[in-house]
């Protein structure tokens, strides 16, 4: 095992669904290994671990969704992470009817067996579901995104656990069906006498629920593995999938794109991976940018160079976490409001008020109030 693996210690069991929580897991062990330099070695790959595992401190399970762009990011993560010295196990979690039920039974010894638990989206159905198997006195949430805010304000305010692009609408037949497995790993992710929750984040977080611990997410592993990058003169504009998740019309941000590119001449546009082909090829006819599907999440894309001098987003996660990512260089993030009109008639009522405080909190980014005034 490598010694980079750090000192995350035994029986350490993380759920990844996206690149994005795979690279702040790997982060999060980072980060433990630089705060408790004095523990022990890693276990030796020949010490027997919880329920056969191989004894590595670490053991991250992949829930593989089925879109292949995630899954390609994910596999490429699973190399990082192995190259770390961590366990991977990938998991068809969503291969057909009987894959939740073979992937839960695969997952039970473990989830009994680990005294700690970290996870990257509170919100996902399957990992409530794994949540309410497990007795670990340690849990540990890891950015999925902007979504983290939400989730310690809801945490604070002892409210259910709703995403944010879905809160203000009335619940589903299948979110009254889920609703018991949702308030109890809702309490497995309390605070009690006999467990403790950290929150590790490079977001702003402004409620902080009684008795979570929060720990800043500096990118430290990120930028210490990669770069520094060569910055072109050039400006880089980074996509959304607010159109695909039904926020903003698909129109609107069309026109938005335009109007970016052309005021700050930039070339490249990097996908988000949930962005819909049909949406990308019209981007590209429409506006001459040269579309890129980045194979890792863009903090290691843009870490890695070349990047341009200017990188231009609209409200997301990139940009709190690309100013982390590129410390210590010229890259210059800019972001743009969404500005009301854009949004779609089923955008939450939530929208726009969570939206304009993911670009309010942002750090050391420059603010484009909107596309109409560049």
């Amino acid at each position: 095992m490598s010694p980079r693996a750090g000192t995350t210690g035994p029986h350490t069991l993380a759920f990844v669904e996206s690149p994005v929580q795979l690279l702040n897991v790997l982060e999060w062990a980072h980060a433990h290994a630089l705060q408790d330099p004095g523990a022990g070695p890693p276990f030796a790959a020949t010490d027997a671990g919880p329920a056969g595992t191989t004894g590595a401190r670490l053991t991250l399970v992949v829930l593989s969704p089925n879109d292949p762009m995630t899954r390609g990011q994910l596999r490429r993560m699973a190399e990082l992470a192995r190259d770390e010295g961590h366990e991977v196990r990938w998991e068809e979690a969503r291969g057909g009817t009987a894959a939740p039920f073979r992937t839960i039974g695969g997952l039970a010894p473990l989830l009994r067996a680990a005294r700690r638990i970290v996870l990257g989206d509170p919100f996902s159905r399957y990992v409530q579901l794994l949540l309410t198997i497990t007795r670990a006195p340690d849990v540990v949430v890891v950015d999925d995104g902007t979504a983290t805010m939400e989730f310690v304000s809801q945490l604070a305010r002892g409210e259910r656990l709703v995403r944010w692009h879905r809160k203000g609408g009335r619940p589903g037949p299948r979110d009254l069906i889920f609703a018991p497995v949702s308030s109890k790993a809702r309490k497995r992710l309390t605070p009690t006498a006999g467990r403790r929750v950290e929150v590790f984040s490079s977001m702003p977080i402004d409620e902080t629920p009684d008795g979570v611990t929060i720990t800043a997410n500096s990118f430290a592993w990120t930028r210490a593995r990669f770069g520094p990058p060569r910055i072109t003169k050039g400006a880089d504009l980074v996509g959304t999938s607010l159109v695909e998740t039904g926020v903003v019309d698909g129109e609107r941000y069309l026109e938005a794109v335009r109007a970016l590119a052309k005021a700050h001449g930039a070339t490249r546009y990097f996908a988000h991976r949930r962005e819909s082909t049909d949406k990308l090829h019209t981007l590209a006819a429409e506006t001459g940018l040269e579309i890129v599907r980045p194979d890792l999440p863009l903090e290691l894309i843009a870490r890695r160079g070349p990047i341009g001098r200017t990188i231009l987003s609209f409200p997301s996660t990139v940009v709190h976490t690309l100013p982390l990512a590129l410390a210590g260089t010229d890259v210059r993030v800019a972001v743009c409001d969404i500005d009301p009109s854009w949004l779609t008639e089923n955008a939450s009522p939530r929208a726009q008020g969570f939206l304009s405080g993911v670009t309010g909190t942002a750090r050391d980014v420059h603010r484009l109030s909107s596309v109409a005034s560049i």
